[in-house]
């Protein structure tokens, strides 16, 4: 058996080939450069106080408390110190082009989009046969059965069960068209007669339903969604040359590309 085991960076290039992530890894290097010389333009500046609070989170964020936990952390993902603070650099700069670009953009966009930002909290049980669903929605209303004791009969998946199917805080956008509709006209809390879809028969019980605020939590989720959007255009805009050597002398199996 092996004592040790020795991965060049040759080696790593190749897995990440072979593993198809290479246009990830180059889109992400493009964003930073693109981050970087759009931030220079704009005459943005990273403080060291900025920097150091950044440091701080990071290790907070991995609950990297004691120094050799820190150490430890770099050591698994082959960071040098220097590298360290690279990556709260990135993240500072990132942030603070974000606001630079959109920060008094948010009421406009937000008022423009609000009815994207109402939310749902929902609980939810599929069913194959839409007979079935629509039994037990007509027990429901009648107060024959609970739709906990709905859930806990029905659903398969032991965590989604102990959970009476509850499927969280959801935006409008994270349902399915068919259900937003019936799920932002009901009156809570109330159970939606069931709705097909592709996935089978839902059995919905709208638990609350939140008209949004422009808090700091829902700001900072424009400004993210905004600049996420703005960056991917600005990377469909570039024509991005990656100058990675291809193995082309390896052999393919034969009739294998020939048939593609």
């Amino acid at each position: 058996m092996l004592e040790q085991l020795t991965i060049s960076t040759s080696n790593i290039i190749h897995s990440l080939k072979l593993s198809c992530q290479i246009p990830d890894v180059v889109e992400t290097i493009a964003s930073q450069r693109i981050i970087t010389e759009v931030a220079q333009e704009a005459g943005i500046k990273v403080t060291p106080e900025e920097l150091q609070q950044e440091g701080d989170d990071l290790r907070f964020a991995k609950k990297l408390t004691k120094a050799k936990d820190t150490w430890a952390w770099l050591e698994k993902h082959h960071l040098s110190v220097s590298e360290f603070e690279e990556l709260a650099y990135n993240n500072v700069l990132t942030k603070k082009l974000a606001n630079h670009l959109f920060s008094d953009q948010v009421e406009k966009f937000f008022y423009e989009r609000q009815l994207d930002y109402v939310a749902a909290v929902t609980y939810q049980v599929v069913f194959e046969e839409r007979d079935l669903a629509l039994e037990l929605f007509y027990a429901l209303e009648e107060g024959e059965i609970t739709f906990p004791e709905i859930a806990r009969l029905y659903i398969a998946e032991p965590e989604l069960r102990s959970t009476y199917g509850y499927q969280g805080l959801q935006y409008r956008k994270d349902f399915r068209p068919e259900i937003a509709g019936a799920v932002f006209a009901a009156s809570p809390p109330e159970a939606l007669k069931p709705i097909t879809t592709p996935k089978g028969a839902h059995l919905i019980w709208v638990e609350e339903v939140i008209q949004p605020q422009l808090d700091e939590k829902l700001r900072q989720k424009i400004i993210t969604e905004s600049f996420s959007s703005w960056l991917k255009q600005q990377i469909a805009s570039v024509k991005i040359v990656a100058q990675i050597n291809a193995d082309v002398n390896v052999r393919s199996p034969q009739g294998l590309l020939e048939q593609a």
